[in-house]
């Protein structure tokens, strides 16, 4: 698979890739339903399949779009020492100093986030309720890029080092191999962002300053295999690939520790806060004047049930998240 513009090319066969993996996408879309105010909950929780389910329409864009690829990632070493801190927070200053051309060729997502937190706004002032959900879904994605390390640089894949597959590694494999593993709950409920460019970039950031981490590990890892303990042959998506073995997955997830499943959690609540930032600034419309189905008690009984699993981490026992539900488990 060759996406246009940054293409996420492979060694030997292709790995299935996408930002976060379209289990953590779709499983960060629905922790945030439950950490959102319940004014705005019954909406939310009423549309909570159609957020998870298209929490991956922005990487399905990019086969289409040309466009779409950059807004996914910022490759930080491309715009002199030290940017993450650097940079200015707003895209007409970044375009001043860097030119939209530079942008636009290496990424640009924090900026990003802030157009599509425009858009969603709108939409809630606008009292839109399609427009409502897909851009919070929209915008959820690229909050949830932000997060992952390997979109903040250059050797997004490896590839410069020798270590191709590494983009798969860190946001797929590992995520889908460890889910069960991970804690999906947070004590965190959705507070209003005064300073929404300051935390976009924050997210930032916090992947930025995981990347030694991120390749040392896998370095050290891959002293422990041989190739063919490494990589293995596997079936996926109806082709041939070359992939990682479960032991080598586990060893890099063991050497990295929590790091995936803080990065999971620190999306989950900063998508809550964009939800509910935009909901504030497009003037609090009352959205349960949008339910086009009514919350009926036996919905409120389950959401109540739902959002106490989820602070219990009980969210995958009681087979309520619906990124793992109907999900056919992969040959190891």
């Amino acid at each position: 698979m060759l996406f246009i513009g940054r293409a996420f090319i492979l060694f030997t066969c292709v790995f299935f890739i996408s930002s976060w993996g379209f289990l953590v996408h779709r499983t960060v879309n629905q922790l945030a339903v439950y950490e959102l105010p319940r004014t705005m909950q019954a909406f939310f929780y009423t549309h909570m399949e159609y957020l998870v389910k298209n929490s991956v329409r922005p990487d399905q864009r990019r086969n289409e779009d040309p466009t779409e690829a950059s807004k996914h990632f910022i490759d930080l070493e491309m715009f002199g020492d030290s940017a993450a801190w650097k940079m200015p927070l707003q895209w007409d200053k970044a375009v001043m100093l860097f030119t939209r051309d530079t942008l636009l060729k290496y990424g640009y997502v924090p900026y990003y986030i802030l157009m599509m937190k425009d858009r969603l706004t709108n939409a809630f002032r606008v009292n839109n309720s399609d427009s409502i959900l897909f851009y919070a879904a929209d915008i959820a994605h690229y909050i949830g890029d932000a997060h992952v390390p390997l979109h903040t640089t250059i050797n997004y894949d490896g590839q410069l080092t020798n270590q191709k597959g590494l983009h798969a590694l860190w946001e797929t494999v590992v995520p889908e191999l460890e889910m069960t593993n991970y804690n999906l709950s947070s004590k965190h409920t959705a507070v209003y962002l005064g300073k929404p460019a300051e935390a976009a970039w924050k997210a930032v950031r916090s992947g930025f300053v995981l990347l030694k981490n991120v390749f040392e590990e896998e370095r050290k890892a891959t002293t422990q295999f041989t190739d063919s303990t490494k990589y293995r042959i596997q079936i996926r998506n109806g082709k041939e690939v070359k992939y990682y073995t479960s032991a080598f997955a586990k060893e890099y997830s063991r050497r990295i520790g929590r790091t995936i499943n803080i990065q999971l959690i620190n999306s989950a609540n900063l998508i809550a806060d964009f939800w509910y930032t935009c909901w504030i600034d497009g003037g609090k419309p009352d959205l349960n004047g949008l339910l086009k189905n009514s919350y009926t008690k036996n919905d409120k009984k389950q959401h109540h049930s739902e959002c106490k699993a989820f602070r219990k981490n009980q969210l995958i026992e009681k087979k309520w998240l619906i990124a793992k539900q109907n999900v056919p488990a992969e040959n190891n």
